[in-house]
């Protein structure tokens, strides 16, 4: 599977100029091998959601949005909240996208945004319960594709973090098994903010932040998650090439140096300041 869908075939000309260009350390859109391209990132855009964001990374658009409502918890963890992650890659934001249920390239990437939330502990989900056994606060995290330029996994995981972290549910109490939502609002409890970082391997050498082009003539990638404390907690890798050990050390390795400046443009984007 891949969380670049449905990608048509590169001409042979196009293909071996990025490859010669990444060769020689350069990219069609003058970016070094492992810059970013632009990240921009708004919070709290969506008035009737429980929390939201847009992110802009260069010309990929997604939108986030968090909606939260009472249900019942899993029977294994029954003191817990929980937790669903969905991702829509909507037609109007690439020619091949299609209407319908989820394929496999969009259950593959909310698995991959759910995987960094959920390993790195960012949503406290014990302290989403309600009832032990009967009521639970459910959190909806659903991602929308709206222009896809490439990188769909690093927009729709920051996006993510920033939706969440805006987020706020209803106070409650309880009165003889009962639940009453109270007006007054509290924030999500957030415990960790992930952020995630895309490598592709193109020949040789590894970029960080693959755009649409680059993805159509890589042999790999690999996704990295790093927690607040500077922590691996999620991995993934993608396409049908390999990577060496080395390759995934280095990954590893660039995405923990890289990962403090996203987090921070997260926390900026909802009022969070970087510490």
């Amino acid at each position: 599977m891949s969380a670049t869908p449905q990608i048509p075939p590169i001409s042979q000309i196009e293909g071996k100029t990025i490859i010669d260009l990444i060769a020689s350390g350069k990219r069609l859109d003058g970016r070094g091998l492992l810059d970013h391209r632009g990240f921009d990132i708004k919070a709290g855009i969506i008035e009737k959601a429980n929390g939201s964001a847009h992110v802009s990374l260069g010309k990929t658009k997604v939108l986030v949005g968090v909606k939260v409502e009472i249900g019942e918890p899993f029977s294994d963890v029954p003191d817990q909240g929980v937790l669903t992650v969905n991702a829509e890659l909507v037609p109007m934001a690439y020619p091949l996208f299609e209407p319908g249920p989820p394929d496999e390239n969009s259950i593959e990437l909310a698995r991959v945004v759910d995987r960094g939330i959920r390993e790195s502990k960012m949503v406290d989900l014990k302290k989403l319960c309600i009832i032990p056994n009967e009521k639970v606060f459910v959190v909806f995290v659903d991602i929308y594709v709206l222009d896809h330029d490439g990188n769909l996994i690093d927009a729709s995981a920051a996006a993510a973090a920033a939706a969440l972290l805006s987020a706020r549910i209803n106070k409650f109490e309880v009165k003889d098994g009962e639940v009453s939502l109270l007006p007054e609002t509290m924030p999500l409890p957030i415990s960790n903010i992930p952020v995630t970082m895309t490598f592709a391997k193109i020949g040789g050498p590894i970029v960080l932040d693959p755009s649409l082009e680059e993805e159509q003539v890589m042999s790999s990638r690999l996704t990295v998650t790093i927690d607040k404390e500077g922590r691996l907690c999620a991995l993934q890798k993608g396409g049908m090439g390999y990577m060496t050990v080395e390759d995934v050390k280095e990954c590893v390795r660039l995405a923990m140096e890289k990962a403090p400046r996203i987090r921070g443009l997260i926390l900026e984007a909802v009022g969070y300041g970087k510490d």
